[in-house]
């Protein structure tokens, strides 16, 4: 009797994520080119600058993205010390000749020809570092000494992401994925309620403080928060980019104005093609276009969130949770920055 065949087993691969990346991305890339266009045109002379340039970066990450993704992501367990490392190092050198500023904040390195925020490098670093560490921890990641050196690698990478490249917001999100992922590792809950309800009351002690006994701070981030509290009391000076990114929202209605037709982006709104893009989005398509575009994002994560659960082992479990963390923190922190949830942070959308 002839046995039949036996069909060989191939590797998942998840096409509907690959197709919701694109799509972002080409999202992405017309809005950057409505929103930037004019300003393009004045700075450079030419108003697909900002087009071509992040085209060319977006083609070269998804090409990367796809051979990286062929690669057996078990390999990063050999380097998980050097990774680390390299990240934190490369950090320092911000503080060394080879660091560049931009926009008044020193975050950039130099290497050649290459130029970079090594802060979103920590970000990588702290997801496959701490995946690896809650791995070889197994039960031990439940006691305080296990929690301690989890909080402690993360939080550490997340001090010198502040200090060095005076990048609060990174070094928030940094810390958010560290506490995230043991919070997704860790067997109890009820301390991280405790903890997470403590600093909810700490926070609105100290926001009710400042909003009484201060009007302003030499300290531009505390000046955020009172923008953030009063934003029409400095609708002139730090709460201008505030107001006009509302306005831009409010002037778009349900609909929009339509695709192109953006007057805010007109040099009205800061920084139009960066932090505050999804005002523009809102302001040409709508209430309509920004629940699309959250809907995106939120297919995205549900991806990313099946893609967790059924990954074959714990460390590639816990990678694409870090990844879920890291972009939904990402989203949600600019969104609630442009909406005026939060202070002002410069967090990008994506």
């Amino acid at each position: 009797v002839r046995k039949p065949k036996i069909k060989k087993k191939t590797d998942y691969y998840d096409y509907s994520l690959l197709a919701v990346i694109i799509l972002l991305t080409c999202f992405g890339l017309v809005m950057l080119y409505s929103t930037s266009s004019y300003m393009a045109e004045l700075n450079y002379g030419d108003d697909m600058y900002y087009f071509k340039k992040q085209a060319a970066i977006s083609l070269a990450c998804i090409i990367a993205a796809l051979a990286i993704s062929k690669i057996d992501y078990h390999i990063l367990t050999r380097f998980t010390g050097v990774i680390y490392g390299v990240a934190a190092v490369l950090m320092l050198l911000v503080k060394t000749p080879l660091g560049r500023s931009a926009n008044g904040a020193r975050r950039w390195l130099n290497l050649g020809p290459l130029s970079f925020q090594p802060s979103e490098l920590a970000k990588i670093a702290v997801i496959v570092c701490l995946s690896y560490m809650i791995v070889n921890m197994g039960r031990k990641i439940g006691t305080l000494k296990g929690f301690m050196m989890l909080a402690g690698s993360g939080g550490a990478l997340a001090f010198i992401t502040y200090v060095f490249t005076d990048n609060l917001s990174t070094a928030i999100i940094i810390f958010g994925i560290t506490i995230g992922l043991i919070f997704i590792a860790h067997p109890k809950v009820r301390p991280f309620l405790i903890a997470a309800g403590i600093l909810l009351v700490v926070a609105i002690v100290a926001i009710s403080f400042l909003s009484a006994t201060m009007e302003t701070s030499s300290s531009f981030r505390l000046r955020r928060i009172l923008v953030w509290l009063h934003p029409e009391d400095y609708a002139s000076g730090d709460g201008y980019q505030t107001i006009q990114a509302l306005y831009a929202i409010g002037s778009g209605g349900f609909l929009g104005r339509g695709l192109g037709n953006s007057i805010q982006k007109l040099g009205s709104v800061p920084e139009a093609q960066n932090d505050m893009i999804f005002s523009i989005i809102c302001e040409e398509l709508g209430i309509v276009g920004g629940v699309i575009l959250l809907i995106l994002f939120a297919y995205l994560l549900y991806r990313l969130f099946f893609i967790a659960q059924n990954a074959p082992d714990l460390f590639g479990s816990l990678i694409v949770t870090g990844i879920f963390i890291h972009i939904a923190l990402q989203v949600i922190l600019n969104i609630a920055v442009v909406l005026n949830l939060m202070p002002n942070t410069g967090v990008t959308l994506t």
